[in-house]
């Protein structure tokens, strides 16, 4: 929500007067306060000259509990007569109370004073604001939009030339309430109030001479501070502009911070050192820049194993766009080279970066070309747009090939598995001349063969490689969406080892290797996964009609980056031989929104969490009724694209 001028309930003319002439009387009564009898004597001694430390802490300790309103009037006042200075009453109470007790009664008066200008505002406020608009040079417009407004109330209290008046004019003119308005100018003032008396408790603990020094000092400070406001207020204002701005993913690619890629390698060994062995082959001397270094995605982490491999060449990574949503993780991914990709569309942004690190910073360009997790532990293709890529380019193409790494953290799992193993082999696929001299389906062909690969086929040849999980198919539910043996859909279940049907009496366990035990009729999951693909396939060419529909919530990237996602509204998503249809609301709006099958390569989804498909920056992110169904989605979106181009 943009914050602004909060609009206030006229005041009747009668009312203003009555309530200014109360104001005018209460303000006489202070004066009148301050200025008679002993207090009158006592100020007019405070401001002689030749006055000794001595006799200002005698003179006001003689006033008593008076002393303490006469400290605490002029405080009030310094607020809300903002050509008062409020230096003089903070000195005084440092030299005849102390640091302590001369702060709380300056803070007191401040308080008071701060209450009365919020209370004038309430009602003066039109009046006001013009005379706030002519005394200072500050984007005030500017500073009530933005979501930092407490940090800009403190920083006005530090900027030369606004008095506390106005600072308290503007914190009540953003509509603050009172405990809040109350609190912001309170605290904003404590620095000052302690600089103050601290200068006059100076005097007392030490010497004049010191004090004065310092006071000289600050003066200067101000002078030269005042002096050159116009230019310290130009770039305040800038930089609020700056930061006003609404956050976005765009990413302009840049170089690494070399202490928190060191923080992260750290954190990764940590992370995988009584988890799981790494082992790579290396059967390159070494990787030239500029380069594309191809990368298989079996797993979420696979990025870490890479980024350990290639941290020499300080690669930069294409990472999914989505986890640029939110501000702090999107930082943190920059500052380790890292850029976002729309997955599955056009993205300008991230092709500009690409040719920035291969053109521009000659460096190594990292990427999973498949672009989303493995789901059943083998390669699952590449868009024809990546071989287009690697043509145009023209560098060297290096592939990591992976091993282990599904299985040692699979995508619907739910943490790392303890006794893994993780093999990696780095080779040459192209040189700068192949890429260049060969056709586009002779680089395809390539390029398919080396990324190639199937999690079990590789656990075979290693006999005794064992996985310690007691809660090992956790999760399986979220891939294994058919029963084998009754047929329904949805109603899979699964506990520490085991798999079960709800509808029915199936019942599968997983042994150390990922395999079946107990008469299932699959080997492993993956066999399972191919077998509800193809019946999901003998579905659509017997029903030409073949949709899925559910409910859904709608989900868009954060406006301010503070979270990753933010929910957008609700409504019906069905998905055809034409394409992906959302009927429902959006922020507020009802809507009907169509993504025609010949856009979409595949719907990404996250296992039992959602289905999603990206449009530009935005991604449109979907939660179904039932989260066992997203790997549904996932499938015919790949299969309806085959079925209906045959």
């Amino acid at each position: 929500m943009v914050r602004g001028v909060v609009k206030k309930k006229k005041t009747s003319k009668q009312l203003k007067i009555i309530l200014a002439i109360g104001f005018v009387l209460v303000f006489l009564g202070l004066m009148v306060f301050l200025f008679s009898g002993d207090n009158f004597v006592i100020l007019q001694e405070l401001f002689k000259k030749d006055v000794s430390k001595e006799e200002v802490q005698e003179s006001l300790g003689n006033l008593g509990f008076k002393g303490y309103f006469t400290i605490g009037i002029l405080s009030m006042l310094q607020v809300v007569l903002t050509f008062l200075p409020a230096e003089p009453a903070q000195v005084m109470a440092g030299i005849a109370f102390g640091f302590l007790k001369g702060s709380a009664i300056c803070l007191a008066g401040v308080f008071v004073g701060n209450t009365i200008i919020y209370v004038l505002y309430k009602i003066y406020g039109e009046s006001l604001e013009e005379y706030f608009k002519k005394n200072a040079e500050f984007d005030f417009e500017t500073a009530r939009s933005s979501p930092k407004i407490a940090a800009i109330v403190f920083m006005l209290y530090f900027l030369p030339a606004i008095p506390y008046g106005l600072i308290c004019f503007f914190t009540a003119s953003i509509g603050s309430k009172y405990p809040k308005y109350i609190l912001l100018t309170t605290l904003g003032s404590i620095p000052s109030i302690f600089i103050g008396v601290g200068l006059g408790h100076m005097a007392i603990a030490s010497s004049w001479i010191l004090s004065i020094a310092v006071f000289l000092v600050l003066v200067v400070l101000l002078v030269v501070l005042y002096k050159n406001k116009s230019k310290v207020f130009a770039k305040v204002n800038a930089y609020m502009k700056k930061k006003n701005q609404p956050y976005t993913s765009k990413t302009v690619v840049k170089k690494y911070n070399p202490f928190v890629y060191r923080v992260c390698a750290i954190g990764a060994k940590i992370l995988f050192a009584f988890k799981l062995k790494i082992r790579v082959t290396k059967k390159v001397l070494d990787i030239e820049k500029p380069s594309i270094v191809l990368c298989t995605h079996g797993s979420f982490v696979d990025f870490l194993y890479a980024g350990q491999w290639l941290k020499k060449k300080n690669p930069h990574f294409i990472t999914a766009r989505m986890y640029f949503y939110n501000k702090r993780l999107g930082s943190i991914l920059r500052s380790v080279g890292c850029f976002p990709k729309s997955m599955f569309t056009s993205d300008l942004d991230n092709a500009k970066n690409c040719i920035r690190v291969l053109k521009e910073e000659k460096g190594a360009l990292a990427m999973m070309p498949e672009a989303r997790l493995s789901t059943a532990g083998s390669y699952e293709g590449v868009q024809d747009t990546t071989y287009r890529f690697l043509q145009k380019m023209g560098v060297p193409v290096y592939v990591i090939r992976l091993h282990g790494d599904y299985f040692a953290k699979p995508k619907w799992g739910d943490k790392i598995r303890r006794g893994s193993l993780v093999e990696g082999e780095i080779d040459r696929l192209f040189t700068a001349e192949e890429v260049k001299s060969l056709s586009l389906e002779e680089i395809k062909l390539r390029a398919d063969a080396a990324l190639n690969y199937n999690e079990f086929e590789w656990l075979k040849t290693k006999p005794k490689q064992q996985y310690k999980s007691k809660t090992l198919a956790v999760g399986l539910e979220n891939i294994l969406y058919r029963c084998p043996k009754c047929g329904a859909h949805y109603t899979m279940r699964t506990k520490g080892r085991d798999i079960t049907c709800e509808k029915c009496d199936f019942k599968a366990t997983l042994d150390s290797r990922y395999g079946f035990v107990n008469g299932a009729p699959f080997d492993n999951f993956a066999v399972w996964y191919n077998w509800q693909t193809e019946e999901m396939r003998k579905e659509m060419l017997a029903d030409p009609d073949f949709a899925l529909e559910s409910e859904v919530t709608l989900k868009h990237s954060s406006k301010d980056g503070k979270t990753m996602l933010r929910e957008a509204g609700k409504g019906v998503c069905r998905l055809d031989k034409n394409g992906l249809t959302y009927r429902g609301e959006e922020d507020g709006v009802q809507i009907e929104k169509f993504f025609p099958m010949q856009d979409i390569y595949r719907l990404l989804f996250g296992s039992g969490e959602d289905f999603e498909i990206y449009e530009g920056t935005e991604i449109w992110y979907f939660v179904p009724i039932e989260l066992r169904s997203c790997i549904a989605w996932y499938i015919a979106s790949g299969l309806l694209k085959e079925v209906y181009s045959e």
